[in-house]
């Protein structure tokens, strides 16, 4: 998938499709049930392309039939975000699909201050800084994410 796929012109279904055949690839290899209720969470999440809140998906899995019990989508997506098919957006409280799933990575998250709009991008380079920064003060990193607030291509448009 390419980089910052949420902010270019594509096929939402071909996106989305991607991201649960690569879920469901990864489930078998780990063992990993994907639930019905967890595969359609993550698929949620997907076709939005941007981050949700908890309730949100709660809304959505209500309405088709689901079950309206929070329990519901926060079991879904703790599972996801445990085995790396979807993260947590700390700074919007709000969960994305990883678009990168297979990958031991560091995300970088570009949101959208206007439509909410998530990117995700690899930080390889950033992470690799910044552990050798921490490094040299004697700290370990045991896991990290950047988030980067701004303006979407889109939102830019249409503000000028």
């Amino acid at each position: 998938m390419p980089q910052a796929i949420s902010f270019t012109q594509h096929d939402h279904a071909d996106c989305t499709d991607d991201v649960l055949k690569r879920a469901e690839k990864i489930a078998l290899s780990k063992g990993l049930r994907l639930t019905e209720v967890r595969r359609r969470v993550l698929e949620i999440l997907a076709e939005e392309h941007r981050a949700l809140g908890a309730y949100e998906v709660l809304d959505r899995l209500n309405a088709e039939g689901y079950g309206s019990q929070p329990p519901v989508a926060y079991r879904a997506l703790d599972f996801l975000v445990t085995h790396g098919l979807a993260h947590r957006i700390r700074r919007l409280n709000a969960f994305a699909a990883c678009t990168r799933p297979a990958e031991n990575h560091a995300p970088v998250f570009l949101i959208c201050a206007s439509c909410q709009k998530v990117a995700e991008l690899s930080g390889t380079a950033a992470a690799n800084s910044l552990r050798q920064e921490a490094k040299a003060l004697g700290f370990s990193i045991e896991r990290m994410s950047l988030e980067a607030a701004g303006t979407c291509p889109a939102c830019e448009k249409d503000n000028s």
